[in-house]
Parts: C-alpha cells; structure tokens; sequence
C-alpha cells in the first residue's frame, strides 16, 4: 500500500471550509482508490502553528484565509518547519493568501507562482523576485504548487489525487464531488513529476538546484560536486533516488517547462526553446516530439 502523508496548517485564521474539505476531499479519494483497487491511501493530518509534528510529510498544505493578517507575518517556528519540511522532500502547497506564507520563506524566489488576482500587487511589492502569474490558477512547479481563488484548494485537491494517483481517479473524484475536471485532466497525462520523499539529501539539493537552473548548461561532474560526491557514486544514487540518470532528468525537466510555457504563453517556438535552455531549435523539436509524441505547434493547438 503506498501512503502518503498530508499536513494540513490551521494556522490563523486559514478557511476552516478549505482545511475540513480538503480532508474530506482525500478520504473521498481513499474510497475511490479502494473502489477501483488502486493501491494508494491519503493520511491527512491537520496541523495548529502551536503543535506542529516534526514528523516528514510528503504534501504540506497552507489553506486561504478570509480576514486577518498572519499570512502576512508568519510565526518564524512555522516558517523553520516548513524548510524542514521541504529539505526533507515534502512538496509545498499555497491556496490564495497562503502563498505570503510560503514566499515568506524565500522558497518562491526565482519561481513561479500564482496567488489571489486581488493580493497580486502587494504580493509584487513585497516579494519582487517571484515570477507571480495571477492569471493562472494553479501552478504546479514541482516541489512547490500554488494556487489562485479561494476556492482553488479543489484545484489543488485534484490536481495532487492525480500526481499521486491516475488521471481517471481524479476524474471519478471530480464526478462524485459533482466538479468539473474537464479543464484539468489532459495535463496530468504527460507530465514530469520527478520523486522528492526519496531521502536521499544529496540527491534532493540538486532537485532543487535543477529546478531553478533548468536552463544552464550543467555537466554530471557540476552536479557531483555540488553534492560532495565522485561521479560514479552521484550517478548511482542519483538513479536510485529518481530512477533516471541526471541528463534525462534535466531533459524532461526542460521539457515539461517548455509545455508550460507552450500553454500559459504566446511566446515563439525558439524563444521557449532559448528559455529551457536549448540553443538549437531543431534539436529541441526533435526531443519534444520523442517525450510529448507532439510537435510544439501541435502541442500549443490542443493545450493552448
């Protein structure tokens, strides 16, 4: 049985109808899972600021909040937990305001995100070096995913029962909670979401490097040394941790940028290209075709 453990904070003022229903939302998926034999099981534990567990989380969940303003000073000992959390290889989540909370943490520098349209310009002003797109509901960036409105936490459901689970899961959920799901599905069916609750340490620091410097030219002994590890044990470990060597990771890291961008984007071919960092347009073409079994213009009539 595959488990995965979710923490839910109750902090301050957070929407007590986004923290009960995304609970409720997971056990609802654990009955589908058990309907349709597929081996996976939410554990959902909600969380207080003043009682939180020290114990590795694969998902951290910050909900919206309709008043107040803790989510724009959070306690330091939640931040702390969260770096803890995300060092260990838990993916960070943020509905709405909840994004102050996870930007506060430096986590967000350099990344993209999105957050409530109505807090976007404060959120600008007080954290510049976030690539913050309000217009998008959810942006999935791997080991941090953020969400829009409100009511973006059924996003977030949703999106998090089909990475942990299969698409038609999430489709059976969406069906049972009478939620349309149409909008969401087809990205799930070709998207890398690479392990980060492997507890390999080295090997999850350069996750986290990857996925900001997808776009640099990085070689294997780079990445070995910024592990303090010879090539051949990196290697090693690195598959281990991943299942995949470091230059077929960056490549689908790369790639599934590219879609992203291909999506939200009007952007040229060759300037996304440039921007994942390939400086030959043919030979981004050729890898794009071999990973999405699509030409990006192709790609960009059906998601686009």
């Amino acid at each position: 049985m595959n488990q995965i453990r979710i923490g839910i904070v109750n902090y301050p003022e957070a929407l007590q109808s986004a923290v009960q229903g995304l609970k409720e939302m997971f056990f609802a998926a654990n009955r589908i899972c058990v309907q349709q034999n597929v081996g996976t099981v939410f554990e959902v534990d909600i969380y207080d600021v003043e009682h939180i567990a020290d114990d590795p989380l694969q998902v951290v969940i910050l909900p919206p909040c309709l008043e107040g303003d803790y989510h724009f000073n959070p306690d330091l000992v939640l931040k702390q937990w969260l770096l803890q959390q995300h060092t260990q290889g838990a993916i960070l989540c943020s509905v709405c305001a909840g994004a102050f909370i996870l930007a506060s943490c430096g986590l967000l520098n350099q990344r993209p995100a999105t957050t409530h349209w109505g807090l976007a310009e404060r959120f600008i002003h007080t954290y510049p070096d976030v690539q913050l797109n309000s217009n998008k509901i959810l942006v999935n960036d791997g080991d941090l995913i953020t969400t829009g409105g409100l009511m973006a936490w059924l996003d977030l459901g949703l999106e998090l029962v089909a990475q942990f689970t299969q698409p038609r899961i999430m489709r059976l959920l969406g069906k049972y909670l009478i939620v349309d799901t149409g909008s969401r599905e087809q990205r799930y069916y070709r998207s890398f979401i690479p392990a980060l609750d492997h507890g390999d340490k080295a090997v999850l620091n350069v996750q986290h490097y990857l996925q900001v410097n997808f776009d640099k030219s990085i070689s294997i002994s780079d990445l070995a040394g910024m592990s303090y590890l010879g090539e051949r044990t990196f290697l090693r470990r690195f598959v281990k941790a991943t299942g995949i060597k470091p230059n077929q990771y960056l490549q689908q890291l790369r790639i599934q940028k590219a879609c992203d961008w291909i999506e939200s984007s009007h952007d040229s071919v060759e300037l996304i290209a440039a921007k994942v960092g390939y400086e030959d347009v043919s030979a981004f073409r050729k890898i794009f075709i071999k990973t999405m079994g699509l030409t990006p213009r192709e790609f960009r009539s059906r998601f686009g």
